[in-house]
């Protein structure tokens, strides 16, 4: 998955906590969050001075992306967990402080399945060919005649 389509992708999907996403997407949609929070940080403290806490580094710019990225971030990581096929409450283990983080973090870099898991197939497998019988329906459980 492209950096582009990353972002779209979790911007589209912003509340879907079901399927599956593969670590590209998690991770472009990462750094593209983590830049943009880099360059209003820095344009806040440049135009914006006396509305910027200069201790905690927060100010009106900051805290409207965290609030506008925050449900896309989670409902990636929900899917990322997926992809493990683990469930999407294990994302809560990072309430426990650094112990949690750390076994998310692992989680997060692993490869996914391969193949279909319980949630869904795989968001890296190539597109089923078009079938030359389109008119037929595959029998669901049994194996092709």
């Amino acid at each position: 998955m492209t950096f582009d389509q990353s972002i779209s992708t979790c911007f589209r999907k912003y509340v879907t906590f079901s399927g599956r996403a593969p670590r590209s997407e998690l991770w472009w949609f990462a750094l593209f969050v983590v830049v943009i929070s880099w360059l209003l940080g820095f344009i806040e403290v440049r135009l914006l001075p006396g509305m910027v806490n200069l201790e905690s580094g927060v100010g009106p710019l900051t805290s409207a992306w965290s609030l506008v990225t925050l449900l896309p971030g989670i409902s990636v990581a929900v899917r990322r967990l997926h992809d493990g096929n683990r469930s999407g409450w294990w994302w809560w283990l990072w309430l426990i402080p650094l112990i949690g983080s750390i076994v998310l973090l692992v989680w997060f870099v692993l490869k996914g399945t391969s193949g279909a898991n319980d949630y869904g197939p795989d968001p890296l497998a190539p597109p089923s060919p078009p079938s030359d019988r389109p008119w037929e329906i595959p029998a669901v459980g049994k194996p092709p005649a």
